[in-house]
């Protein structure tokens, strides 16, 4: 009996600690021409002569600090939230949890979808900003799998959902906690991209860094302007916040090569803050709703190294959303709006009222 589908769709993980796990899904992950953008020949070159050689031993040692009895943190977390949701939204609409690189794979998961007879699909990229790297590689891959193995079902997307006032407000309130401590400041550490992406993501191709205040006010470059989108959710969070601009400010994380990278960089910032009198520090990464590598290895530990050895007195990464009641809920809610609309044609975007 065929039945409504929702797809949820995260990066992913190694499926071990080991340096030949990470060593696959490291090829897996960055031979994706949208998160190393050259030509195959020099992308083959900088992976098989730079990259893999070296660097999934040391990326092995850091999933290594993370790793828990159940597997990895992201993948973990993100099959509870699928539990969660399933159990909010019934039985009547199949969930289902599909990675971008690594397991499940997307390729199986719509597989199962198809054998399971969905009748119609939504797709949910867990990330709340639009980036070529992430959310458009990951809806990319899912609507050619999906069309392939379900022609003819409609198929909506959810688009970023980074000024969603529902979504907003579970941010809010997964922070909230750790502000009630005192602090000197709050910082947003999002994941970081190359500045030549926002450039190939700007349908405009001449609106993005074309001046300073690009991501200021209303512009249709925009709708895929990741660094204008976290600006606008880190003003939106804030000031549900009722934080005051000088409580807390923006960086960028998790950068790779040699090209210039949004600034400014996290580690910088950490390294320099205590040098300005900032001695106790908050850090959010609300680019991730999934704690994984980037936030607990990446910032909780060599974040907090930096930054103590700098001089701080003290650190806290701040969870990411993970399994926090209104996480599920503006899932849920979104299903459900969803489910009570007539299904689309072919491929759609579903906006959350």
């Amino acid at each position: 009996m065929s039945s409504p589908a929702v797809l949820l769709l995260n990066l992913g993980s190694p499926d071990t600690p080991s340096v030949p796990d990470v060593r696959r899904y490291l090829r897996e992950f960055l031979w994706d021409e949208r998160v190393l953008d050259v030509s195959a020949p020099l992308r083959w070159l900088v992976l098989n002569l730079f990259i893999l050689p070296t660097r999934p031993k040391n990326s092995a040692e850091a999933y290594e600090k993370i790793w828990t009895k159940e597997g990895s943190p992201l993948v973990v977390t993100s099959k509870q939230v699928q539990t969660k949701v399933q159990k909010e939204v019934g039985e009547d609409t199949q969930v289902a949890l599909a990675m971008r690189y690594g397991n499940p794979s997307v390729a199986s998961v719509v597989k199962q979808l198809r054998e399971k007879g969905a009748s119609r699909v939504l797709i949910i990229p867990l990330y709340p900003h639009y980036a070529m790297s992430s959310y458009e590689t990951v809806v990319v891959l899912a609507e050619q799998l999906l069309a392939k193995e379900l022609p003819g079902v409609p198929v909506d997307t959810l688009p970023p959902f980074y000024n969603h006032p529902a979504y907003i407000q579970a941010l809010a309130e997964s922070m909230r906690p750790a502000l009630a401590q005192g602090f000197d400041k709050l910082l947003f550490s999002y994941h970081g991209i190359p500045y030549h992406h926002l450039q190939k993501s700007d349908p405009s191709h001449e609106h993005c860094l074309s001046r300073p205040d690009c991501c200021d006010g209303c512009h249709p470059a925009h709708a895929t302007c990741y660094r204008h989108q976290c600006l606008r959710a880190t003003e939106l969070v804030t000031a549900h916040l009722g934080l005051r601009r000088e409580q807390y400010e923006i960086s960028f994380q998790s950068r790779l090569g040699r090209r210039p990278w949004l600034t400014p960089y996290t580690d910088f910032r950490l390294r320099d803050l205590p040098g300005e009198g900032v001695k106790r520090l908050l850090v959010a990464c609300p680019s991730f709703v999934s704690d994984c590598l980037e936030t607990l290895e990446e910032i909780a530990i060599r974040g907090k190294e930096i930054f103590m050895e700098a001089g701080g007195q003290s650190y806290e990464q701040i969870p990411c959303m993970n399994e926090n009641p209104a996480w599920i809920a503006f899932l849920r809610d979104g299903i459900r709006g969803w489910l009570a609309k007539p299904p689309a044609r072919g491929l759609d975007t579903w906006k959350m009222p």
